[in-house]
């Protein structure tokens, strides 16, 4: 008994000396925990102490570049909020935002301002997610943690045929002695497909033979979210749909392809299931949508549009990794199907988003803005409601 009452005692006494050397987590950040940094904002407000904090006398003209923001590091930026005062109809998909890590070239954040934020129709609607959202009616929040080493350089650019009245912003960043050595850089690559190029347009139901039985393990002719070189690991994805054609538009699987591989180590089962919903949230012709349209939106998934499956409808939906990032130490390919074996010519319009070591492979071309206006495209097919 007093062995036993010894090595309870000795059991204790360890597991007191371990829990006293072991911080206590008090939410994922440790928030009670002192920090060592400096706090630091770049921001729109008027240096002169005036109320012209949007910058109101100097518009935004008509093809003008601004730079808002450019700091020296180390630093890593928090959050980003955004509101902008234009009347220009589809002024979210005119204005791009773009990023510059450490003196580079090439931006490793290139995006019309909409479809960052996951505005990808060119108009607002309010959601919630872990690294997005969207507040009081206009209001763009981002808060993905984006560290740099030597400095920083935020551009908007002007694309449309009006002028920007105001653009308000606001950007905390936390300025560091020294980053860690292996820290990788966040990246944000606008995509879109208007439309995607299906591979018939004789079909009337998802579910046809000649449509379920087509087989596609390459994942050629897939939709490409974003590809890269280096090692990093890929985040997420916001995605925005216009549907050319009737039925449910997200029978797609998605394959990421990683460090060269032939065939995808990843491979899902439906874009619904990627995103992390199910039975095309509510469609699927089991639970018919009639006027009741669910949407949700959730930390790491959402479905915050939900426009039925006519011809016609918008919807938008996002997935974010952030509970196991897909890592790549050579390079990735994240792809989805459009359809089964990529059979519909829906409107895609997606960001992805990552981190990498520098340098990174450079985006390609941003579409011009004409054609990154949102549009209904005849591709045949079946039809439901609109014609």
């Amino acid at each position: 008994m007093k062995i036993l009452f010894s090595l309870l005692f000795i059991t204790l006494t360890t597991l007191s000396v371990w829990a006293q050397k072991k911080p206590v987590s008090v939410g994922n950040d440790e928030i009670w925990r002192l920090k060592d940094y400096e706090s630091k904002r770049i921001s729109s407000y008027d240096t002169t102490g005036a109320n012209d904090d949007g910058n109101w006398k100097e518009k935004i003209m008509p093809g003008d570049v601004r730079t808002i923001g450019e700091v020296e590091g180390p630093g890593i930026i928090k959050h980003i909020w955004f509101t902008i005062a234009s009347g220009e109809p589809n002024h979210l998909k005119k204005i791009v935002l773009r990023m510059y890590w450490d003196g580079e070239e090439n931006p490793s954040v290139e995006a019309p301002v909409g479809d960052f934020f996951g505005l990808g129709l060119g108009r607002y609607f309010m959601y919630d997610s872990k690294f997005l959202s969207i507040g009081s009616q206009k209001a763009l929040n981002a808060s993905f943690p984006m560290p740099f080493k030597k400095s920083v350089k935020i551009t908007i650019t002007n694309e449309g045929n009006q002028q920007i009245d105001a653009f308000y912003y606001n950007i905390d960043w936390e300025k560091h002695n020294s980053l860690p050595d292996d820290i990788g850089y966040f990246h944000a690559e606008y995509r879109q497909s208007q439309p995607t190029d299906g591979w018939t347009d004789e079909w009337g139901r998802n579910g046809e033979p000649k449509i379920n039985n087509k087989e596609n393990t390459s994942g050629e002719d897939n939709y490409v979210i974003m590809e890269a070189k280096g090692r990093g690991h890929f985040i997420g994805v916001t995605h925005s749909i216009i549907q050319n054609q009737g039925d449910w538009w997200g029978e797609g699987d998605e394959m990421m392809f990683i460090d060269g591989a032939e065939k995808p180590q990843i491979h899902g089962t439906g874009a619904e299931d990627y995103y992390l919903g199910a039975w095309c949230y509510g469609g699927c012709g089991i639970n018919p949508f009639g006027d009741d349209k669910p949407t949700f939106n959730y930390s790491e998934y959402g479905n915050p549009l939900n426009g039925g499956d006519d011809r016609g409808a918008e919807w938008m939906v996002y997935r974010f990794h952030s509970e196991a990032p897909i890592v790549f130490n050579k390079s990735i390919k994240v792809t989805i199907e459009h359809g089964h074996a990529n059979h519909r010519s829906d409107n895609y319009y997606t960001v992805g988003y990552w981190y990498q070591t520098e340098p990174h492979m450079p985006f390609p071309q941003l579409p011009a803005v004409a054609d990154r206006i949102p549009q209904l495209i005849n591709t045949g097919g079946p039809t439901r409601g609109k014609n």
